[in-house]
């Protein structure tokens, strides 16, 4: 539904009025006889936003405000999923470094083996046996890579530990 208001041309500009000040200004603007000097009383729609000032672009001012923010936030994300996964591949390493070390006849050598062959070099392996059980420790720090957060956020200290029950070999 449309909406309509009352629109009187005079010497200065249009303006907006309500459709009692233009009847009023139409009847006060002219002399008893139909001639032209009566100012025109005309329908027009109504502008948007009631004649108020017009909100357009504010949703693009908004979206460029708060996207920046929406992207760190996401990359934020990003990274705490990265390290999330690196933190299950270090017990992922840790279990299969325990159970290789629960069935060989060096359970030591065989554990810190295992554990590089998942992670590579850069992990610190710790393999101690007691009474029947193997332990195996495994530790990384984890560089935060995502760009613009992994700037921000300090590296993460990432341990794996993985008990095993001694086989005989």
């Amino acid at each position: 539904m449309r909406s309509y208001f009352w629109a009187q041309r005079s010497w200065r500009c249009l303006s907006w009025v309500g459709p009692h000040r233009a009847v009023e200004a139409a009847r006060s603007a002219g002399s008893s006889t139909a001639s032209s000097t009566k100012s025109p009383v005309v329908l027009a729609e109504a502008p948007a936003g009631g004649g108020k000032r017009s909100d357009s672009g504010q949703a693009a001012v908004e979206l460029a405000l708060a996207l920046p923010l929406f992207c760190v936030l996401l990359l934020a994300a990003v990274q705490i999923v990265v390290v999330a996964g690196d933190q299950l591949l270090v017990i992922q390493a840790a279990r299969v470094a325990a159970r290789a070390a629960a069935v060989s006849a060096d359970p030591v050598t065989a554990g810190n083996d295992a554990a590089h062959r998942v992670l590579g070099s850069t992990a610190q392996v710790s393999t101690a046996t007691h009474d029947a059980y193997v332990t195996v420790t495994v530790s990384i720090t984890n560089g935060t890579d995502v760009p613009l957060v992994g700037a921000l956020m300090p590296e993460v200290h990432l341990v794996g530990h993985a008990t095993m029950l001694l086989e005989p070999p």
